[in-house]
């Protein structure tokens, strides 16, 4: 793993029900929530080996909370690697967990969401090429809520993740203004979607419930990623596209914060 140039990580918490994805209660229900995140978590790890086929890729879950290694185990593939990254600051993890990434020997570290299944493998593909570059450099993948999706880097940059005000439509831009600060020359991906609210959620289920082979949404370099564990949910239970009527909120549930 340690010869691959780019380790990706993605940002994973365990699925657990009132803790995990719980801003999209309703109109899903705790239980449901939970079970979505674990198809998303299968679907972007499959994503991340299969730009690994193209690139020089080695992918990572930098899981919380600490001690559920066992869950992650289950439900990944073997060849994606455990990082513990459960801090109590959402900057702090994602720090941690780039320079942990350097620690294992990568040239570059990459930080990526759980939230897009559908993110296209390419721009996975095409991040790791732009950090194999001569040069310090980074990337950043906006998100159409005004976060970012992913973050790659060469370096630990602590600037990047200190007094970001997280979970609001201003984190991008602020990592843009924070990389222009340190002289950071950085490549901007396109613009993508996360799946971590009602409207997102109706994205993604008209996505994967077109009419169309799984196989042909890669004849276009960016078409999204298929997420197959996810699309079968869905199939499963809600058959109709809709969903269910709105649920009741379970008692004493806790807000994720990864």
């Amino acid at each position: 793993m340690n010869a691959a140039s780019c380790g990706i990580a993605i940002m994973a918490k365990a699925s657990s029900p009132g803790r995990t994805k719980t801003r999209l209660v309703p109109p899903l229900s705790y239980d449901e929530a939970a079970t979505l995140n674990t198809a998303f978590l299968q679907d972007i790890a499959d994503n991340v080996l299969r730009a690994a086929a193209s690139a020089s890729i080695a992918g990572y879950a930098a899981f919380a909370p600490s001690g559920s290694e066992g869950f992650f185990h289950r439900i990944l593939p073997t060849s994606i690697g455990l990082i513990d990254a459960c801090l109590a600051n959402f900057g702090d993890c994602l720090y941690r967990t780039i320079e942990e990434l350097l620690a294992r020997g990568h040239r570059s570290a990459v930080v990526l969401n759980s939230d897009s299944p559908t993110l296209p493998t390419a721009l996975l593909a095409e991040t790791a090429e732009i950090l194999a570059r001569p040069g310090e450099r980074a990337v950043l993948g906006p998100s159409d809520d005004g976060g970012y999706y992913l973050l790659g880097l060469k370096a630990a940059h602590r600037r990047l993740f200190d007094d970001i005000a997280w979970s609001t439509d201003g984190v991008a831009q602020a990592t843009l203004e924070r990389a222009r600060e340190i002289g950071l020359d950085l490549h901007l991906l396109p613009v993508w979607y996360d799946v971590d609210d009602v409207q997102g959620l109706r994205r993604l289920f008209s996505e994967t419930r077109q009419p169309r082979l799984a196989s042909g949404w890669r004849n276009d370099a960016r078409q999204p990623n298929y997420p197959a564990a996810t699309a079968a949910l869905i199939e499963r239970c809600w058959p109709d596209g809709e969903f269910a009527a709105p649920r009741k909120r379970a008692p004493q549930a806790a807000t994720a914060s990864l």
